[in-house]
This record gives structure tokens, C-alpha cells and sequence, in this order.
């Protein structure tokens, strides 16, 4: 490792630490990006109106400033947030981090890793997990009893990670708390072989007439690690999702968010596109094999033209730059790490130190084309910041 490269890795663990610290000082707990139907006002109110709720809902969300204390939104942990939480503490614990500082960064993921299977959600065919609020949507309301493939497929992720660093010592064995997600997938989220692969549901109660292409993604990447671990036929259902995913993929390289891209008013946008080439990044990890190489290529070439700009900053989809988000920038890093692009992953970590973070480990949800949105998110902003410079942190030793 060149000197460079050591400043580089040792400012970054340093950052790392301060990010964990944050979090920690606050118990993994805060605001989060879809928390507005936690108002205790809304609740207070006689009515239960699906208006009402977007109403409130979107005006928390999009205020230029936090509004959320008048509002009175709880802040709890989120389920995800807590899985990236769990994997940032562990690399920071094999990183040793924790010398010197006082900080047991073994203790913290494994008492988070505890939490995440407390917290599963129960009543489905398999482990899962779901997000902490209620969230309105214009045709059904989601909540916090219905479990999505994303928030599972981090929460195994994590686990399985907690389980190879020998943290399952207490009745828990995470490895096989987790092995039933297969199960879920099977019969709650309504795993279907199609001509093009297999496809799956995003959440349970959802509609069968669309599907979320980074959720499949996550569905097939999930499989192909109970696959690493468990043999079966786990690799191969795993590979019919992405078969699906891939067969979807745009002449410019990205994907729509959903399939039919009519089902959503999202375009290819940045971090969405990022978790479909991660996942993708990822088969190659846990297989060796390059079934997807060709894909990846224009992928990471679309990912790299057109979703960030040269020094760093990720625009918000294809055709427009604003807003820049912080959970865009965490992906990008995620995304660039497990490429071995370092340099690109560097530039967006200096991006946001000079656009998005206020210090002391805290990081601000969005940069618009004339103000900055300077609430900062439990999820969105600390635990995705967290979990990518780790993730920079583990790569870049790994191939030093």
C-alpha cells in the first residue's frame, strides 16, 4: 500500500469512527426519509384519510427544512438502517478500529445483529424484516407488519457476516435464523419462473402487475448467499432473478426503476441503478464466475458517465442533476469499492465532505440547485454513509 493510499484509508477509518460515534451516542435511532405518518399530530387526528396522510406525509418530506419536531414524528430505528449499522461496526471491528479508542466495535454489531433478529418480522413463511413506519401510498397504506425484500436482504447480509465473524454466541445461530428467507421469497413474495428468468414481489401485499427491479436484484443476491453457505439449488433461483433484472437492463446501460417503467414516476435514477450493479458486483464475489460481465461492463460505464459528474457528485437520475443525495453518494462509493474503482469512490467521498457533512460524524440529506436540506437522516444519511466507507475501507485493504 502505497503512502497515499494509507493516508486515504487511514482518514476514512477515521471518518468511520466518527460516523459510528454519532449513531451510537444516539442508540442507532433517529429521523428517516419516509417518517411522516409517525406524527403523533396526524394520529391525534379523528380521521384516517388517505390524503390527509400524503398530505402531511410529502410536507415532512419535502420541507426545504426539517419540520419533523413540529410535527412530532417519532424517531425509531430502522430495520435496514440497522443491518448496515451492524456490518459498518463489524468491518471497524476487524479493521481494530477500536484500539486505542475505548469502543468495542465487536460488542455493538453483535448486540445490533441481536436486535435484528428480535425484530424480525413474524407471521410469514420465512425470516424477513420491514420498515419502521407507516408509509402512505396512493393505492394501499404500508405498514410496519409488512415486510420487504430490501430492509431482508441487508438484514440476512448482515447476519450471515455477524455469523462468519463468530458473533452468533448467544441461543442465535444467525446463519440459520436466516435460511428460511428462501422460504419467504418462495411463498410470501410469490417467486415466479418466467421465460426471461424469475421474478418476485417487493412486499407481500403489493400488486402483482409491476415489479421493483433493484428489490428482484436483492431477492437474487439473497438466494445466492444462503447458496455460498447452504448449497441447493439456492445459486441457481438466485440467477433466474437476475436473469430477469438483466433482461430489463436499457440500451444506455440502466434500468428503470420498476418494470413496466409505467408502474413508477421514477426514471433510471442514481442509487436504485447503484443496488442493481452492487448486486450484480456481488454474484461475481460469491460465485467467481462472470456470467454477468458484459452487462457490468456497460452498467459501470452508464453508472460512471451519466449518474456522476467528474468530480463526484451523483446526479439524480439520467436527465437531471438536482437533487444531489447523500444515499445516492453512499451507493456510488459502495458501488465504485467493489469495482476497485478506488478513485472514482474517493472523489465521492470528497464530494461530501465538501457538500454534505457538518462534522462530528454527521452527514445532510440533500444538496438542491440552491439550498442544502440539512436534516440528517438515521438511515438515509448515517447508516448508508457508514456502511460505504466500510465497505471502501474493506475493499481497499483487501487489495492492497
Amino acid at each position: 500500500m502505497t503512502a497515499s493510499q494509507r493516508r486515504s484509508t487511514g482518514l476514512t477509518g477515521e471518518l468511520l469512527g466518527k460516523t459510528l460515534g454519532y449513531a451510537r451516542e444516539r442508540d442507532y435511532t433517529g429521523w428517516d426519509y419516509g417518517d411522516g405518518m409517525s406524527s403523533r399530530l396526524l394520529q391525534a387526528l379523528p380521521v384516517d384519510n388517505k390524503w390527509v396522510n400524503i398530505a402531511v406525509q410529502e410536507t415532512i418530506k419535502r420541507a426545504p427544512i426539517n419540520v419533523r419536531p413540529l410535527f412530532l414524528v417519532e424517531q425509531r430505528r430502522n430495520y435496514k438502517g440497522t443491518a448496515m449499522f451492524t456490518m459498518a461496526n463489524l468491518a471497524a471491528h476487524e479493521l481494530e478500529l477500536g484500539e486505542g479508542s475505548g469502543v468495542d466495535y465487536g460488542r455493538e454489531a453483535h448486540d445490533l445483529a441481536e436486535w435484528l433478529v428480535e425484530e424480525r418480522t413474524p407471521g410469514y413463511a420465512g425470516f424477513c424484516g420491514a420498515h419502521r413506519h407507516e408509509i402512505q401510498h396512493l393505492d394501499i397504506k404500508g405498514l410496519p407488519s409488512y415486510p420487504d425484500m430490501v430492509s431482508t436482504a441487508y438484514a440476512v447480509r448482515a447476519l450471515l457476516a455477524a455469523h462468519d465473524a463468530g458473533l452468533d454466541t448467544g441461543e442465535a445461530d444467525y446463519a440459520e435464523t436466516v435460511r428460511s428467507v428462501a422460504d419467504f421469497i418462495d411463498e410470501d413474495l410469490e417467486y415466479e419462473e418466467i421465460d426471461d428468468g424469475a421474478r418476485m414481489k417487493y412486499v407481500p401485499a403489493w400488486s402483482s402487475d409491476h415489479y421493483t427491479l433493484n428489490a428482484v436484484a436483492l431477492g437474487g443476491v439473497t438466494l445466492l448467499e444462503l447458496g455460498a453457505r447452504f448449497g441447493g439449488d439456492h445459486r441457481e433461483r438466485g440467477e433466474k432473478l437476475l436473469d430477469y433484472v438483466v433482461s430489463c437492463q436499457r440500451p444506455e446501460g440502466g434500468w428503470m426503476y420498476r418494470d413496466p417503467p409505467s408502474a413508477s414516476h421514477l426514471s433510471m435514477d442514481n442509487h436504485h441503478n447503484g443496488f442493481i450493479i452492487e448486486s450484480l458486483l456481488r454474484h461475481r464475489e460469491l460465485t467467481g464466475a462472470d456470467r454477468y460481465a458484459g452487462v457490468l461492463d456497460d452498467a459501470l460505464a452508464f453508472y460512471r458517465e451519466e449518474l456522476f459528474t467528474d468530480d463526484g457528485a451523483p446526479n439524480w437520475d439520467e436527465s437531471n442533476s438536482y437533487p444531489r443525495d447523500i444515499n445516492a453518494a453512499a451507493q456510488g462509493i459502495i458501488v465504485f469499492s467493489r469495482a476497485g474503482e478506488f478513485a472514482a469512490a474517493e472523489r465521492i467521498i470528497d464530494w461530501v465532505l465538501g457538500t454534505l457533512y457538518a462534522g462530528d460524524g454527521k452527514f445532510r440529506f440533500r444538496r438542491e440547485r440552491f439550498f442544502t436540506r440539512r436534516v440528517t437522516l438515521m438511515r438515509w444519511c448515517e447508516a448508508s454513509m457508514a456502511y460505504a466507507l466500510a465497505t471502501y475501507l474493506d475493499q481497499r485493504t483487501s487489495s492492497a
